[in-house]
């Protein structure tokens, strides 16, 4: 019936879910025990003692539902005072949680905009910044990744209401960053433009007190806004936009991902409020600076092995090459206790899969070597 799987099968393309017990650096994944370098917990928070605190209060406190959208009876006290403290890292007016950080995305750009539009969008971009381009109904144009020079010329051609221009700032599968200040001048002196970034995997990670790229490159006012997720550095789960107080009350008014879902979990939403607090203190520039170390000592010894390794963030794409080739490798790997699933089309380009390695500053310096070591073998 379903032809479309008798075809990934054979492009060895198919895709399915191992089981993991925990979010822990080294866990049990399908049972054997892993060294887990594929996940975006990139400070450790997920098992963090302060958080589960927060979490067990919360559920206390607040029960362990929202029970109803935040425009029906789920607007609790720990929704507010995360939204308070995410403005405060970004350095915006406002902020707005959302239950996903695709939710964030797709609703954000569909509420922005509509057929009388124009939307540019980096080639790399995630999936949820594309999906949210097509839902809105706005002319999409895509340009070269990367390139703020062919992101102007066709931002110049486009005859258009409105003029929104959307990228990622730390690509997740290339590790790489856009070139934000040359983005911000296509839409600078334009009235009628605007500039949004997806932070995802910058949020608690770059920057001072983890504000990202955005905050990191002094960018703020040139930014109009900010999406972000709530389930990588931050330990949790959700999305959010930070932006001005018009734009806030725009996307509850018309952003149908979050007009029409439930809220966040009350004790999400103080666990996320608990991770801010600790991205931001002297314990979240110890947590970076450890992150750092360790990417540094794989990134070194992989590119030693022969590996060609992308980009110059904390995460470490190890491009291999074919499908098959880098299943070939991601078991080699597995067989030395280190657990980085292949990376294949569509999420990349044909002849680019790859191991995509992140490190975590919940991970040892013996834990670096062992994943590095897993890599020199595999060469071998």
């Amino acid at each position: 019936m379903y032809d479309e799987l008798d075809e990934r099968r054979e492009r060895g393309l198919f895709r399915e879910m191992y089981e993991a017990r925990d979010a822990a650096p080294e866990t049990h994944v399908e049972g054997d025990e892993a060294l887990v370098v594929c996940s975006n917990n990139y400070l450790g928070l997920a098992t963090h003692d302060r958080l589960a605190d927060a979490a067990a209060r919360a559920a206390r406190d607040y029960g362990t539902g929202a029970g109803a959208s935040r425009l029906v009876s789920g607007n609790l006290e720990p929704h507010r005072e995360l939204e308070g403290a995410l403005a405060s890292l970004k350095r915006t007016k406002a902020a707005l949680v959302f239950s996903s950080g695709y939710a964030a995305n797709v609703g954000s750009i569909a509420a922005l905009l509509d057929e009388r539009d124009a939307v540019f969008s980096d080639a790399l971009n995630h999936a949820s910044i594309i999906d949210g381009c097509r839902l809105s109904g706005a002319d999409v144009h895509v340009y070269d990744h990367c390139d703020a020079d062919d992101l102007r010329e066709k931002y110049e051609d486009a005859d258009a209401r409105r003029k929104l221009v959307v990228t990622d700032t730390v690509f997740s599968m290339d590790g790489d960053v856009a070139p934000l200040a040359q983005l911000a001048e296509v839409t600078r002196d334009d009235p009628d433009g605007f500039l949004m970034v997806d932070e995802a995997h910058a949020t608690g990670v770059i920057g001072d007190e983890g504000t990202g790229v955005v905050g990191a490159r002094g960018l703020t006012d040139a930014v109009d806004v900010q999406i972000g997720t709530l389930s990588k550095a931050l330990g949790s789960q959700g999305g959010f936009v930070a932006c001005d107080d018009e734009t806030r009350s725009l996307l509850v008014n018309e952003a149908r991902s979050f007009v029409y879902s439930t809220g966040i979990s009350p004790v999400d939403a103080a666990v996320s409020r608990e991770a801010v607090s600790v991205v931001r203190g002297e314990e979240g520039d110890a947590l970076r600076e450890k992150l750092r170390e360790n990417v540094a000592l794989v990134r070194q010894r992989v590119e030693d092995a022969g590996y060609r390794v992308l980009g110059d963030t904390h995460i470490l794409p190890v491009v291999v090459g074919g499908a098959e080739e880098a299943l070939a490798v991601a078991d080699k790997l597995s067989e030395r206790g280190v657990f980085a699933p292949a990376i294949r089309p569509p999420t990349v380009p044909e002849g680019t899969s790859r191991i995509r390695v992140s490190m975590t500053a919940a991970h040892s310096r013996d834990d670096a070597e062992r994943v590095a070591r897993a890599f020199e073998e595999a060469a071998e």
